[in-house]
């Protein structure tokens, strides 16, 4: 299901909410991105919001332990998106965050704070009015088991830890002090604070596709992502198997 055409039939007839989940460095935001594009959706890193949250935090010297100052917080803040092709630029203050936002300390921050339930709450109602209107793949740790439990279609990316780490030590910004053991080290913690937290733990949803992605380069996971998609429109049904 590799050309334009079919890709095309697909998403304007049978418009999807498609959710992929899985832990940090499995290759959910590529993966996502591709799948979008092929579809001509929209794409929605959740990640990326909770990211942007925990930005405002650390910049605004907040203390999130501190329920009362991070409900204030939230209520004053101004946190926008503005739409680019497959995705979004994230705004803080009218100040584009997107890059900024992609650092170690971030993301570690962002993985506590993701467990705020007045963090969750702010977020949640931003990602299901994204969502409403379909045409829209998804990712982060917890879309197709609380943000958006009745998906189309819902996948679950995993991959070996090492090579997990290997891939967010080449993504993280140039200049950047952190090492590869570092960063192995941050996302073995993340690991456990994600599938840990009493809150929404990162799992796979019981109806969610398993794969495997440590030795699947990034355009066969969407091919094998698109096959699925296709037999589960022409078939009716979403529970054919739940690993390719």
């Amino acid at each position: 299901m590799n050309t334009d055409s079919t890709d095309n039939s697909l998403s304007m007839t049978n418009p999807l909410l498609i959710t992929i989940d899985g832990p940090a460095g499995a290759g959910k935001t590529t993966v996502s991105r591709l799948l979008a594009a092929r579809l001509g959706y929209r794409y929605l890193d959740s990640g990326a919001l909770y990211r942007s949250v925990a930005y405002s935090i650390i910049a605004d010297g907040i203390d999130f332990e501190d329920t009362e100052a991070l409900s204030t917080h939230l209520n004053r803040l101004d946190l926008s998106t503005r739409a680019e092709q497959n995705g979004f630029r994230l705004l803080w203050n009218k100040r584009d965050i997107t890059e900024l936002i992609r650092t170690p300390e971030i993301a570690m921050t962002a993985s506590v704070v993701s467990a705020r339930p007045a963090i969750r709450n702010f977020l949640l109602a931003v990602q299901r009015e994204m969502g409403k209107n379909k045409s829209l793949v998804c990712e982060g740790r917890d879309m197709g088991t609380v943000i958006f439990p009745d998906a189309d279609i819902k996948f679950y990316l995993d991959a070996d830890p090492r090579v997990r780490a290997s891939r967010r030590y080449k993504e993280i910004p140039q200049g950047t002090a952190a090492t590869l053991e570092d960063i192995s080290r941050d996302m073995l913690r993340r690991d456990k604070n994600d599938t840990q937290r009493p809150i929404a733990p990162l799992k796979a949803s019981e109806d969610a596709i398993l794969i495997d992605c440590t030795s699947i380069d990034s355009e066969n996971v969407v091919n094998q992502m698109m096959d699925f998609i296709a037999s589960t429109i022409q078939n009716g049904s979403r529970k054919l198997s739940r690993t390719i």
